[in-house]
């Protein structure tokens, strides 16, 4: 990946909401509380990215929610982002980081394949105990309200 590591790259974070905890796990690379994400693929839509690298750094399969056209299907509408970042990673090396929210689809449990790196649900009174950065606090902060709302 050395080669792919100068200029931009886009890549999606998401905030999964489960009973008023957050999904996260500890990046041992980055030594930081993150939320499962990483890049998009090529060819590859944002919102199947964002369902991939749950799966993959989780197990858990999950349903974005946000913001989507619903009464139009041409052409496919995707979720809109909770939010656009631009992130520096490196020198000469930034990450276009589209922010989605999401709930789980099926079983909420962590199987033990996945556990190594710190990985569970992580609610408000835990956040400071654990070193949750600022901005990932904040957008968890903003995925729990806006998934917790009244229907």
């Amino acid at each position: 990946m050395s080669g792919e590591q100068a200029g931009r790259h886009f890549t999606v974070a998401v905030f999964v909401v489960w009973e008023g905890n957050v999904l996260l796990h500890f990046h041992r690379k980055l030594s930081m509380w993150l939320p499962p994400g990483g890049h998009i693929e090529q060819g590859e839509l944002p919102d199947d990215a964002a369902v991939r690298e749950v799966l993959e750094e989780t197990g858990l399969e999950v349903e974005l929610v946000g913001e989507r056209r619903e009464d139009v299907s041409d052409p496919v509408q995707l979720h809109r982002p909770a939010g656009v970042q631009l992130e520096n990673i490196g020198p000469g090396h930034q990450h276009i980081d589209l922010i989605y929210f999401a709930k789980p689809k099926g079983p909420t449990g962590i199987e033990k394949d996945f556990d190594e790196d710190k990985l569970g649900w992580y609610g408000p009174e835990d956040w400071d105990g654990m070193a949750v950065n600022a901005e990932v606090k904040g957008w968890c902060e903003r995925a729990l309200s806006a998934l917790q709302r009244p229907p």
